[in-house]
């Protein structure tokens, strides 16, 4: 027997629509380069069905790919819900990767239109000739500011232009709630990035999961500075989640420094940020000669990308009088799975014992089933004390990537691999020990070491290189490169830097490499990462 309730699908375009209906009059701030922008939910509804007619002219169909290359800003949340609005696929791309990838990462989308900041036109210059499926390029920034790219760069359009004179009265269709809504592709895999396909169903079950209390705890009360970029794994759900809760939500652009964030959170009020480590180190930097500036409405701050360290966890809380919570997942994961929120027995700890449970990445949120296991793929007890690799399988987790690269991504059973290795303690708060794969995280972005040491073996008088990552006070880890050189043969540090210069991005460079005589192997003529993290622990990095 089946129920009688409706089934109405669950659609992107109804977060916008609640968000104007319910919330219309809560603001949207944006700072941009072309100036500060405030509106509301209202015209972000507003002009995301201009966008919508738009597109449509320009002829973009269902199941077309949108790209954007951008910050976060009030254009970027509206393309956000007209892409998808349409049945189109939003694409968002990371500007800060090597330029060989972007160009492998649009066409393996098929991307048929560009959307991207003034900042990003001389990469996307670079890009053109390389992109044969995109058939238009959009600068986000009004008419004036277009003009002045389009002095040497005649092909673009004015994104305000492009607005300009459609509709507003669009009606969004309604859709199959698995249709494809938006793209991301994850580097955090070996080989070519990889793209990940969320659903309309997969986005807005994640949001509602995500505006739990013990999650983002999202509400109309809230003033939200995003930091975390919205091409970085959907800016953790937040543009979706925010429109849900009918929170203000204030978008930073491209400044993240300390002295730009502190302003921002300060002038509007801010009541959460959401960003990686990195940034709050500089918010502190930039506190420790300007007192004075202290966040005043600032209460939470939720931390991902990369681990946060105690110590940092520590200042924060000590000297921002803010609660600061873990969270935990990945691209494949819509992203979010875990929150450190507190539990019920918060009250009776000790201060060291908060501070154990909030440098852990929490317990899963609703909608995730999460468990470790052993190398035979034995679940394994949350003891605290057992690791194992974390499978996790959810509403809105991976079951593949786009045009099944890589192959079958979950076990028999629908379970997905993490490549985290973790514990987990007997109140289900989970604690990454370690990673599978030896891919590195700097700044809450990836870095692959396979790439970084098959960089190196382009130089002819390279034999062998390893690349490990060693931790870094500012960005958590830094890559490290091991090399040994060929018999009669070498090469200079600056030498072989300029040769990862040409092959990757200027960020995955290493921050230092040793020369050595041999390398240790496991078994089977693998390079024993893990005795190399053993040994080279404690390396100083020269930054």
């Amino acid at each position: 027997m089946f129920g009688l309730m409706q089934d109405r699908p669950l659609l992107v375009s109804s977060l916008i629509e609640y968000a104007d209906q319910i919330h219309g009059e809560t603001e949207i701030v944006s700072r941009c380069a072309d100036g500060m922008h405030r509106g509301t939910w209202r015209s972000t509804h507003k002009r995301a069905r201009q966008l919508a007619s738009a597109l449509i002219a320009l002829g973009v169909k269902p199941g077309d790919r949108v790209a954007t290359l951008a910050w976060n800003s009030h254009r970027h949340l509206e393309l956000y819900y007209a892409v998808s609005g349409i049945g189109a696929v939003l694409h968002t791309v990371n500007p800060r990767l090597f330029p060989e990838q972007l160009t492998y990462i649009i066409n393996h989308a098929e991307d048929t239109l560009l959307f991207y900041d003034t900042a990003f036109a001389p990469l996307v210059e670079k890009l053109k000739p390389e992109l044969p499926t995109v058939k238009h390029f959009v600068v986000l920034a009004d008419e004036a500011a277009t003009a002045a790219v389009q002095k040497s760069h005649p092909y673009v359009r004015s994104y305000e232009a492009l607005l300009s004179g459609q509709r507003d009265d669009y009606v969004w269709p309604v859709l199959d709630e698995n249709t494809a809504a938006a793209l991301c592709y994850t580097s955090g895999t070996t080989g070519n990035p990889k793209g990940v396909l969320y659903s309309h169903r997969s986005t807005v079950l994640h949001a509602l999961a995500s505006c739990m209390k013990d999650v983002l705890g999202l509400s109309c009360q809230e003033s939200v500075l995003l930091i975390v970029p919205m091409f970085h794994a959907s800016g953790w759900g937040v543009p979706y989640s925010a429109a849900m809760a009918g929170a203000k939500v204030v978008f930073p652009g491209a400044a993240l420094d300390g002295a730009s964030v502190c302003e921002l959170l300060n002038s509007e009020s801010c009541t959460l940020s959401l960003g990686v480590p990195t940034v709050w180190l500089g918010l502190l930097a930039y506190l420790d000669k300007h007192p004075e500036s202290k966040p005043k409405h600032l209460r939470r701050m939720l931390i991902g990308g990369s681990a946060a360290a105690r110590a940092l966890i520590a200042r924060l809380e000590s000297e921002l009088s803010v609660d600061v919570i873990h969270l935990w997942g990945m691209t494949e994961m819509s992203p979010v799975g875990t929150a450190s929120q507190r539990p019920r027995h918060w009250n009776t700890l000790s201060s060291d014992e908060k501070l154990d449970l909030k440098v852990k990445q929490g317990r899963v949120m609703w909608g995730v089933e999460l468990k470790i296991v052993d190398d035979n793929g034995q679940a394994l007890p949350h003891d605290g004390k057992a690791f194992g690799t974390v499978k996790v399988r959810g509403p809105w987790i991976a079951k593949s990537y786009f045009r099944s690269e890589g192959g079958s991504i979950v076990d028999d059973d629908g379970w997905f691999s993490t490549g985290d290795v973790a514990t987990i303690d007997p109140s289900g708060y989970m604690q990454i020990t370690d990673r599978a794969k030896d891919v590195i995280k700097s700044g809450g972005e990836w870095i692959s070491s396979i790439d970084l040491e098959n960089a190196a073996l382009v130089h002819p008088a390279v034999q062998e290189a390893a690349v490990i990552g060693v931790a870094h006070p500012t960005w958590q880890e830094r890559p490290l490169m091991l090399v040994i050189c060929k018999p009669g043969q070498s090469v200079t540090r600056d030498e072989l830097q300029s040769v990862l210069a040409s092959k990757v991005a200027k960020w995955w460079l290493p921050d230092d490499i040793l020369f050595v005589s041999e390398l240790p192997h496991t078994a089977t003529g693998k390079l024993n990462k893990l005795k190399l993290r053993e040994q080279y622990q404690h390396h100083k990095l020269p930054t």
